[in-house]
């Protein structure tokens, strides 16, 4: 049997990630129906800006009970690991620790932790009991092994392809995969650029056991993204991509005038913290993501847009990735 379907007791080895602003119970639970893993992101079935923890902790505990009441498969929870320095500033992790305190109190037993490698948080979360993937914004085979003596069960590995914000290596999916599987002995998921049944099985062949992806499922029909915004996906050319830096490292969108004044910006060398700033953090993404405009937010997607040709549902999505695969 596939060791992620194993682990995680799905029968897909397919983890939607935790998009930020786009992510809700009705979204993960039809990843979880059709055989995958949904994730919650920090921010899921929510539509307005929060900046009281105890509030954050409320809302996430009732998204876990709704995606409770719409499946019986397990489904996980999004852990967003400290920026590196600032481990110990509880203004820095207030909304990360409300989350995961949700999780906890409503027994989630799976965390996607998804950050800069932290040995006290990673070691933390297997303390807590939990099934733990993590997802390291700049992959690297030492904090590979490193996570894996801490007991982490699975580690994603993420190439330059794929959306939201990008690694600072500009190391693609083709080879930060294998190098990343060679390095570890627990399975290793696939990320960025993966939509279709070709790059599932490409995946594979690269020695990952599993795929972790973001944009194919913002494009389906159960997503809590705008139907503009999917339509923008359905729409765009990878080749029309917009490409910038801003932190941590780099982002591209669809291409519109928020993220084309990104690019002139960035191409100016403006600060990183500038860039950001100037991008409205995560804002931009509920801007244009989930309110549909285009212009004032970012439409954020991995580099194989050109291969999503329509809106579907998520059953369809799963289905046509693991077609003439089995586990």
């Amino acid at each position: 049997m596939n060791r992620i379907c194993k682990i995680l007791g799905i029968k897909y080895p397919i983890v939607q990630a935790p998009m930020t602003w786009i992510t809700s119970a009705e979204m993960v639970a039809a990843v979880c129906n059709a055989g995958g893993m949904g994730t919650l992101g920090t921010n899921a079935g929510q539509s307005t800006v929060c900046t009281e923890p105890d509030v954050v902790y409320e809302r996430m505990c009732e998204e876990i009970r709704k995606t409770r009441a719409l499946t019986d498969k397990p489904f996980a929870l999004n852990y967003m690991l400290p920026v590196p320095g600032m481990e110990d500033d509880p203004s820095a992790n207030m909304f990360s620790e409300a989350i995961l305190k949700s999780a906890v109190d409503e027994k989630v037993p799976v965390i996607v932790a998804v950050g800069a490698y932290s040995e006290r948080e990673l070691k933390r979360l297997k303390e807590l009991g939990k099934t733990v993937i993590f997802r390291e914004e700049t992959p690297s085979a030492d904090n590979a092994k490193r996570a894996e003596a801490l007991g982490v069960d699975i580690i994603v590995a993420t190439g330059f392809d794929e959306g939201g914000g990008v690694p600072g290596r500009e190391i693609g999916t083709i080879s930060i995969v294998p190098i990343i599987a060679d390095a570890v002995n627990i399975p290793v998921m696939a990320a960025g650029g993966i939509v279709d049944n070709r790059g599932f099985k490409a995946a594979l062949a690269l020695d990952a056991e599993g795929v972790f992806c973001g944009t194919v499922f913002i494009a389906s029909e159960e997503s809590f993204a705008s139907q503009t915004a999917k339509q923008d996906i359905v729409d765009s050319e990878s080749f029309d991509l917009v490409f910038y830096r801003a932190l941590p490292y780099y982002w591209r969108a669809t291409p519109h005038a928020l993220a084309k004044n990104l690019k002139v910006d960035s191409d100016k060398a403006t600060s990183l913290p500038e860039m950001y700033r100037l991008m409205g953090g995560t804002s931009s993404l509920r801007i244009s993501q989930l309110e549909g405009n285009l212009d004032e937010g970012i439409n954020s997607t991995n580099t194989a847009i050109s291969l999503i040709k329509a809106i579907r549902p998520c059953k369809d999505i799963i289905d046509d990735m693991v077609k003439g695969c089995e586990f």
